[in-house]
């Protein structure tokens, strides 16, 4: 029955790309052009931040962005880094009512964030402002978190923290700019470290651009009492490489 059904299900809605929508043999997958234009982040790569190396140069290096600016939390991974295909699928993902996109994009995350996820920590997704989740209906954030969830056991607490300040869209400023605009806007839960059981925590956000979002996050929940976080987003921006977002 349940072949029946899912034969069923292909003729009244085949299978597309998720990027492109062109046919394809199983559902929730890219074709292979869009996959091919995929670039996953892997070794080598700064232990800090999760930037991709050019070459292997010594297990103990550490990029130069990590040494300058020294982030607020222990680890960044992402799975894959930012290109127009990547941006294509977030921005159906964040914008276009596609929910369901993010079990794809959780499948990758989990693989890039193993390290990260073991040792059962909680996900807390990066907030949307009451009013922007209510506009969208939902947080892209919170729908990778509540997949990444599904597919490790691990729980989800998107309450641990709290978008109190409606700001505007990073989209277009300047590295100062989106670290001005996130000052002040998230707030820890008032009973955070006894709500995550003091256990460590792993951010999960859709796309890692200069990190002030989630850097303003990251110190939200150490004045709640938090002191080892994590991050994991689905894509990252690198220098050079990137699509401008």
């Amino acid at each position: 029955m349940r072949r029946w059904g899912a034969g069923f299900l292909d003729m009244v809605y085949p299978p597309v790309c998720l990027i492109c929508d062109e046919p394809i043999v199983s559902h929730d997958s890219l074709c292979a052009a869009c996959f091919g234009q995929i670039r996953a982040i892997t070794a080598p790569l700064c232990p800090v931040l999760g930037v991709p190396f050019a070459a292997d140069i010594g297990p103990d290096a550490v990029s130069a962005e990590a040494i300058a600016e020294p982030p607020p939390f222990e680890r960044a991974r992402a799975a894959v880094i930012y290109s127009e295909p990547v941006g294509h699928l977030i921005a159906r993902l964040k914008y276009g009512d596609r929910p369901e996109l993010a079990g794809f994009c959780a499948r990758l995350m989990v693989g890039a964030g193993h390290l990260l996820l073991a040792g059962d920590p909680v996900l807390v997704p990066v907030p949307l402002h009451r009013r922007r989740q209510f506009r969208r209906r939902y947080n892209q954030s919170g729908e990778l978190a509540r997949q990444i969830g599904r597919l490790t056991g691990l729980r989800v607490d998107p309450q641990l923290a709290v978008r109190v300040k409606a700001t505007r869209q990073q989209v277009g400023l300047s590295a100062r700019g989106r670290a001005r605009n996130v000052v002040g806007a998230f707030e820890p839960h008032p009973d955070a470290l006894a709500r995550s059981g003091g256990k460590r925590v792993v951010l999960i956000d859709d796309v890692y651009t200069t990190g002030a979002t989630v850097n303003a996050v990251t110190r939200a929940l150490k004045r709640g009492g938090i002191d080892h976080i994590d991050v994991l987003s689905f894509a990252r921006v690198v220098s050079g490489e990137q699509t401008p977002i």
